[in-house]
């Protein structure tokens, strides 16, 4: 099985910064992409970053500038750091896997989510 961990969130002033990250671990072969998403309340949950194993990157202009999605040297981590952080982006952030098992399934896996909150 296939699981992420995720760490990093907490409560942060706007204008501040937060580094969140994430780690992949199990019947892992390779993990291709990887990437964040937050979900607000009331709304549905959105893309905020992602990353290829060629490391191209993709964000909404909604975070673009200020948030820097990265990949560890062994390709089963991401961080997504966070500056100028507005009351905007409080939500529960995702990380998201797309990964290749040691049996050759493909699998889409979530981390649990981690809390961003950010008092204006």
């Amino acid at each position: 099985q296939v699981q992420l961990v995720e760490s990093g969130g907490g409560l942060v002033q706007a204008g501040g910064s937060l580094r969140l990250s994430c780690g992949a671990s199990g019947n892992i072969l390779v993990v291709n992409a990887m990437g964040w998403y937050r979900q607000a309340p009331g709304k549905q949950r959105e893309l905020v970053a992602a990353i290829t194993s060629g490391a191209s990157t993709n964000y909404p202009d909604s975070v673009k500038g200020r948030f820097t999605i990265s990949r560890g040297n062994s390709k089963n981590t991401v961080d997504l750091q966070m500056n100028s952080l507005k009351p905007d982006d409080t939500a529960v952030y995702y990380c998201n896997a797309n990964v290749v098992t040691t049996k050759y399934d493909y699998l889409e896996v979530w981390g649990q989510g981690t809390l961003v909150t950010v008092s204006s």
